[in-house]
């Protein structure tokens, strides 16, 4: 192709001028073998006049290396062999210039270079080789698989990428659909047991399979899947084993297989026994990794009574195709020949599961309890010793004949103590002991009456002193040891000697209880607080026993509602729960706490009256006088001396563990004001041994009109201070005294 230019002047001013170019596409066809560079076309601008003065460049894919252009002719030429399946098209820049100035002469255009194909790529199977899968048996022309070939060539030039398919190898049983490449079957009698897999060459071929078009194959497995179409087949009809007799149920005798010319979940199977003899004394199972019917003991075989055994097995498919079941039954037969072996086996007792026996209470030593029975199993029937463990007969209560096996009384039963004896009995060969087996025997005890009925617990009753007659006070039950198989039966009477009292009737109420019921009213525990009433019990036998209970009634003072207030009969049980000498000990521990009590009461008043006379010989006339103070300014009398004189109680101090005994300040100090001063305080507080009283000055009257308030502290002993003074114990000796006074007040210091 070429470019062309219409004709246009360049622009000599300002004004917009239209482009020139006029374009066609260049092509070059792909995979060029010639020696000289292939030409493409030529570039040419409408203000060439051939005068060599303008230059013709080009730029873009592959501009100077594939693509050369001629400046002056503006010719275009390949320079290399090119490949469309590489590169479809190339797009380049076309540039007109003046050779003097380099100045460009047109805008510069872009044009595109294709590259045209030939038919130079074969088909390719780009996902081979195929594996594909059909099952056996399938109707002809099922569908395997697809398979699809790909041409690097151009599909939309030419013919050189149509692709048609065909088969080279395996056409006989599958086909290929030419255009779109589905593989199909040929034959509707592909057996996986026969052959299990084909291989199939499949060509692709472009130009639509023309003479001359390329090629390409690839191959294909066809794997075919199995279905269920061959049944169970026993090798063998008949397979022999052999058993102990002496075998544990559970024992597995042998195993078989049934074949099956399937695979997978196809050769599933499950075997039964089909005859019933063989079902009794036989099980089957399957072990479900080998397929394999495992022949196990269901119950103990006996060689004595039969040695031979014949059993039916039979295997059948579990996974039946219902397309399949013309072709047959799915399930085989076999007979399995079981042959039973003798051994030496232990006494077998008869019944095998144990013995229950029953004997009356009541007889005789060496009375016969029952018959243990056993017999040899084996064919020689071997004479049969027996005897009983010891281990569960320690006391040899019962005996038994090593022969006949009879078990007799060796000790005298008693119901009451053990109702029930359980042994055990050991049976063996005579001629070998190693052959030995065991039974358990039960023996009853059966019940003779042979104890009497009693009273049941309590034995006591209470009744108020308002009671009414006909009241019931109490109901008696019994207690009977014994345990008659048709029940118990109890009669009820006063004894004779109670049979005409006046205050008290006994009513058998028939359901093996009694009321008592009081007789009369106006009872008086003054006059008499218990009653004791005998009752005579009498069971229903045989033969029939009793015995005769008291029972004890408290008459007892009682509220409006009938509620037991006090019962006289309190003290004397409990006087007559006491033994005599645990009487006499309670009596001396009282009489030893009254005497310590009266020791501390007379040494505590023997104290106390020592220390009050002290303290009366410490009230002496030595009081000294110093810093008198004064009264105030209307006091016109002194301090009296008699004051301090007065006999008055000062508060004891006793020394004591648990620290000191302050007692109340009496009446008349509460009413004073005191106050000290003086400079014989400190030798008054330094010595110990003078009381803190000794340097006191009372103040009777200090003027109504004084200014000065009153400096006692004492006046803060009103009853009605909230003050608490209990500090005043910590200050020491010398503080004890007036501690004393603000003490709280002992009530029973001030009584004595």
């Amino acid at each position: 192709g070429n470019l062309s230019r219409r004709p246009a002047q360049w622009p000599m001013s300002h004004e917009r001028v239209k482009r020139g170019w006029v374009w066609n596409q260049f092509f070059v066809v792909e995979e060029y073998t010639g020696t000289e560079p292939l030409y493409v076309g030529k570039i040419h601008s409408d203000s060439d006049e051939g005068d060599g003065s303008i230059k013709y460049t080009i730029s873009g894919e592959g501009a100077g290396t594939v693509f050369i252009i001629d400046e002056v002719t503006g010719d275009i030429h390949a320079t290399e062999r090119l490949d469309r399946e590489e590169k479809t098209f190339y797009t380049l820049r076309a540039q007109a210039r003046d050779r003097q100035t380099d100045a460009p002469l047109e805008p510069e255009s872009e044009f595109v270079i294709k590259v045209q194909d030939i038919n130079d790529s074969e088909p390719k199977f780009l996902e081979g080789p195929y594996i594909g899968s059909v099952a056996e048996l399938s109707p002809i022309g099922t569908s395997v698989m697809k398979v699809m070939a790909s041409d690097a060539d151009d599909p939309n030039y030419g013919s050189s990428a149509r692709i048609v398919y065909s088969v080279l190898e395996g056409e006989r049983f599958f086909t290929v659909d030419r255009q779109a490449g589905v593989i199909r079957t040929a034959v509707a009698d592909l057996d996986r047991e026969t052959q299990d897999r084909y291989e199939l060459v499949v060509k692709a071929t472009d130009m639509a399979g023309q003479m001359g078009g390329l090629s390409g194959s690839t191959t294909v497995t066809i794997v075919i899947t199995d279905v269920n179409d061959n049944p169970p087949r026993f090798p063998q009809k008949m397979y022999q084993f052999s058993v102990s007799e002496g075998a544990a149920v559970g024992t597995s005798i042998g195993r078989v297989i049934a074949t099956d010319a399937d695979m997978g979940e196809n050769t599933d199977m499950s075997y039964l026994i089909k005859d019933e003899e063989g079902g009794e004394l036989f099980r089957v199972s399957t072990d479900g990794d080998t397929q394999e019917a495992v022949i196990t003991i269901k119950k103990s075989l006996d060689f004595e009574n039969k040695r031979t055994h014949n059993v039916v097995v039979e295997a059948v498919n579990k996974h039946v195709d219902p397309r399949f079941v013309d072709l047959g039954s799915f399930r085989d037969q076999t007979i399995m020949r079981v042959s039973v072996s003798d051994v030496d086996e232990p006494p077998i007792f008869i019944p095998p599961t144990g013995t229950i026996m029953e004997v009356q209470e009541d007889v005789h030593l060496g009375a016969l309890v029952g018959i243990v029975t056993a017999k040899d199993p084996d064919m020689d029937n071997v004479p049969i010793r027996f005897s009983i463990d010891r281990n569960t007969d320690q006391e040899q209560i019962f005996n038994i004949d090593p022969v006949t096996g009879a078990i007799t009384l060796g000790k005298i039963l008693d119901r009451e103590t053990a109702g029930w004896h359980n042994i055990t009995v050991t049976a063996v060969e005579a001629d070998n002991q190693s052959m030995a087996s065991q039974t358990a025997v039960s023996i009853r005890i059966l019940d003779v009456n042979d104890n009497p009925p009693e009273l049941a617990t309590p034995y006591e009753a209470s009744i108020c002193e308002d009671a009414k007659p006909g009241q019931l006070i109490h109901t008696i039950s019994v207690v009977d040891r014994d345990e008659p198989q048709s029940g118990h039966r109890f009669y009820f009477t006063l004894a004779p000697e109670a049979s005409n009292n006046r205050h008290f009737t006994l009513w058998d109420i028939k359901d093996n209880t009694a009321g008592i019921r009081t007789q009369r009213s106006g009872f008086n525990r003054r006059e008499q607080n218990v009653y004791l009433l005998p009752i005579l019990v009498v069971d229903s036998g045989p033969p029939a026993l009793s015995s005769t209970g008291t029972l004890t009634i408290h008459v007892c003072g009682c509220d409006t509602d009938g509620a037991i207030q006090s019962c006289n009969a309190t003290a004397y049980v409990m006087s007559a729960a006491l033994s005599p000498g645990a009487l006499i000990a309670l009596l001396v521990c009282i009489l030893i706490l009254i005497v310590l009590v009266l020791l501390i009461l007379t040494l505590k008043r023997h104290r106390k009256g020592q220390r009050m006379s002290e303290d009366e010989e410490d009230m002496r006339d030595n009081v000294i006088k110093y810093n008198d103070e004064g009264g105030g300014e209307q006091d016109t009398q002194a301090y009296d001396m008699s004051a301090l004189r007065s006999l008055y109680d000062f508060p004891e101090v006793k020394n004591s563990d648990s620290g000191p005994d302050l007692h109340p300040v009496p009446q008349w100090i509460q009413n004073r004001v005191v106050g000290d001063g003086g400079p014989k305080v400190e030798q008054a507080d330094a010595d110990l041994s003078v009381p803190p009283y000794d340097s006191f000055q009372t103040y009777a009257f200090e003027g109504s009109s004084s200014p000065a308030l009153s400096l006692s502290s004492i006046r803060t002993l009103s009853t009605t201070s909230e003050q608490d003074f209990s500090y005043l114990s910590d200050w020491g000796p010398r503080f004890r005294q007036l501690a004393g006074y603000y003490a709280p007040a002992q009530p029973e210091e001030e009584g004595s």
